[in-house]
């Protein structure tokens, strides 16, 4: 398998695995990487031009946050979650994200607002389906950035990094890039009215309505 990763030539460079981390993160979350797919060491060394260390490093901390597993006989290797597992995700995103969007909301700026219309409005236009996952989270996280909880939105960064691969999957190969179209401008609104709780209330049943829409795709693309 060729790894099509974004590569640099690391051999004098003191952070060569937080570089490498960051490209095979990026190439997980995207779905360049699949569930499953090999990360062999020596050939990830190769392609960076470091040795072995600076990879393992990498690796570990990408198992740290859920996105590769060790096999036995086997080595490192993509996770790949269970359907019940990328439920309990979302259940869980949906009940963090919706009261972290309410602590914004309640005093939420200008700025943000107009930060957060910029992301919709560019969601709403964008034909790439490569940049809907990365407008997507940047729509959201913008409206929770005035929460005031930045332990909260690193957890909800850690659920996304789980899901964004199949979330995106889910969007390009079923109708929900259109409803979340919709979806955004109502949460916009919500906040731009200073709804809090309505804002909280939308963005739970966003998330939960995305979930369901991926697990019905998902079960159907595991049974085939």
């Amino acid at each position: 398998m060729a790894l099509a990763l974004k590569t640099v030539d690391l051999g004098a460079a003191s952070s060569s695995a937080d570089v490498i981390f960051d490209s095979l993160r990026e190439a997980i979350v995207e779905g360049v990487l699949k569930d499953g797919d090999l990360l062999r060491q020596d050939r990830i060394a190769a392609m960076f031009n470091v040795s072995r260390i600076p990879v393992r490093e990498a690796l570990a901390r990408l198992e740290e946050q859920g996105l590769v597993t060790n096999q036995r006989y086997k080595g490192a290797v993509v996770s790949s979650l269970s359907l019940d597992e990328i439920s309990e995700m979302f259940e869980f995103r949906a009940l963090l994200e919706s009261d972290v969007v309410r602590r914004s909301v309640d005093r939420i700026s200008d700025q943000t607002l107009t930060e957060a219309r910029l992301f919709a409005d560019q969601f709403a236009r964008e034909t790439d389906s490569s940049q809907w996952g990365r407008l997507n989270r940047q729509f959201h996280y913008t409206l929770y950035r005035d929460s005031n909880r930045p332990y909260h939105l690193q957890v909800i960064s850690k659920a996304l990094d789980n899901v964004d691969r199949y979330l995106r999957a889910q969007l390009v190969l079923t109708s929900g890039i259109e409803i979340a179209r919709r979806e955004h401008v109502a949460i916009l609104q919500a906040a731009i009215d200073r709804d809090s709780a309505a804002a909280a209330a939308l963005t739970r049943d966003h998330i939960l309505g995305a979930c369901r829409s991926l697990i019905e795709f998902l079960e159907v693309e595991r049974q085939q």
